[in-house]
């Protein structure tokens, strides 16, 4: 724990510099995907231990959307792509192509929607850490939970077992064309003991 805290002190800017790369190439990948113009504000970046999660992301009892996938390669760990509900449901409505508020419910459809979008945003920001730290990063098949925040964001969920590692949330705001209402997501990087120390150094590098 103590390098986190040596990080937020000496390389705090380094990784946000990361983060809005990741960012970057996530809202790339949205425009595309809603054939919307999309523009980001600056992710606010959180380093904190995984019991404190739930309470980072800032909607400990909110219901989410979220999308879970293995990292593997130089960096070996777990993603999060989450939603509020209400935004995951705004999301669907976009990239099907209804009217605003259509969907009320996350049926079959709406689930592999999610779970597809989710995918290609969390290897955006993958793709985006991969090229600025030089480290090769490959995501599994992803899987979908809705369900409370601070459930999906668990240890016993999370399969981390007797492990207490620490969390990297990158809180993202997307903002679509006047008139549109934006949305907010969350990236959650839950390296393994040994990938922060990697995360670390190949920051300390930049």
């Amino acid at each position: 724990m103590n390098q986190v805290l040596d990080l937020r002190h000496l390389e705090w800017d380094a990784l946000k510099e990361v983060a809005n790369i990741g960012a970057g190439h996530a809202a790339t990948a949205l425009n595309q995907l809603t054939n919307r113009r999309v523009m980001i504000d600056v992710p606010n970046v959180k380093i904190c231990p995984i019991e404190e999660a739930a309470a980072a992301v800032g909607n400990e009892q909110g219901i989410v959307a979220a999308v879970l996938m293995q990292v593997f390669g130089d960096l070996t760990g777990r993603s999060l792509m989450m939603f509020d509900k209400s935004c995951a449901m705004q999301l669907v409505d976009m990239l099907l192509g209804r009217e605003a508020g259509v969907t009320r419910i996350l049926g079959d459809i709406e689930r592999s929607t999610l779970k597809e979008t989710a995918n290609i945003l969390t290897g955006a920001y993958l793709n985006g850490l991969s090229s600025l730290l030089g480290l090769m990063l490959i995501p599994s098949v992803p899987s979908l939970a809705v369900d409370v925040c601070s459930a999906v964001l668990s240890t016993s969920y999370l399969n981390f077992g007797s492990e207490r590692g620490v969390v990297i949330v990158l809180d993202t705001r997307f903002r679509f064309d006047p008139g549109e209402m934006g949305m907010s997501g969350h990236f959650v990087l839950l390296p393994d003991a040994s990938s922060l120390k990697v995360i670390l150094r190949a920051v300390r590098v930049r």
